[in-house]
C-alpha cells in the first residue's frame, strides 16, 4: 500500500476501536515497554501525547514520573519539533492540529540519550514507518541520533509493506499488544 492508503486504512480502523479497547490494548503495550531494560534504565523519556485513539502513553508517563524519570513531550515549530519537560498534565494543552503539546517552553529538554517513544500511523514487520506525512520524527532523529527508540502501534496498524523513503529512520523496536519486533 502507498502511505496515503495506509493512513486512510489505519485512521478508519482507529475510528472503529472503542475507548475501552484502546485503553486495554494500550495498557498491554505499555506494560511490555515498562519491562524493557531501555525503559528501566532511562533517566528521561521523550514521549508523544496521544490523540484520537493512538496508543495511549499515559501509563508510561505516569510510571516515569512515579519512578523519578524526567518526561519531555514534543512541540511543533513550523517544520520541526522540539521537546520540553513536562511535570504534570497541566503542562500540556491542544497545539498543532489539536494534538496536546507542552505549553511552557522555558524548560527545553536536553537529554540526548533519552528513550524516545515514537508514534506512527502504520508500520511493517521491518519497522518501516508511515507517519502523518510531515516528517517531524525523521527530521528530529536525523539530528538527534543517540536516542534509543521504541515505536508503539496497535496490531491493526502493522501492514504488509510500508514503502521506505531515503529520509525514513526506523525505530529500533516496534511494540504492539501482540508482539515485539526488533
Amino acid at each position: 500500500m502507498e502511505k496515503k492508503q495506509i493512513r486512510k486504512y489505519v485512521l478508519e480502523k482507529r475510528r472503529e476501536i472503542t475507548d475501552e479497547e484502546c485503553e486495554a490494548k494500550s495498557r498491554v503495550i505499555c506494560e511490555k515497554i515498562m519491562e524493557m531494560e531501555a525503559f528501566q534504565r532511562a533517566s528521561c523519556i521523550y514521549v508523544y501525547m496521544d490523540f484520537n485513539h493512538e496508543v495511549s502513553t499515559k501509563m508510561l508517563i505516569e510510571e516515569a514520573w512515579r519512578t523519578g524519570k524526567r518526561v519531555a513531550a514534543p512541540k511543533v515549530f513550523g517544520e520541526h519539533m522540539r521537546y520540553f519537560y513536562i511535570h504534570s498534565y497541566e503542562d500540556v494543552s491542544a497545539g498543532y492540529f489539536g494534538v496536546p503539546e507542552p505549553v511552557c517552553t522555558d524548560e527545553e529538554a536536553a537529554c540526548e540519550d533519552a528513550l524516545l517513544i515514537v508514534p506512527g500511523v502504520g508500520f511493517d514487520a521491518e519497522r518501516h514507518r508511515c507517519g502523518y506525512g510531515k516528517g517531524f520524527y525523521d527530521k528530529y532523529l536525523s539530528v538527534h541520533t543517540e536516542h534509543p527508540t521504541i515505536a508503539v502501534a496497535f496490531e491493526f496498524q502493522v501492514v504488509d509493506d510500508v514503502s521506505a523513503d531515503v529520509y525514513d529512520i526506523l525505530p529500533q523496536v516496534l511494540v504492539t499488544e501482540e508482539r515485539v519486533i526488533g
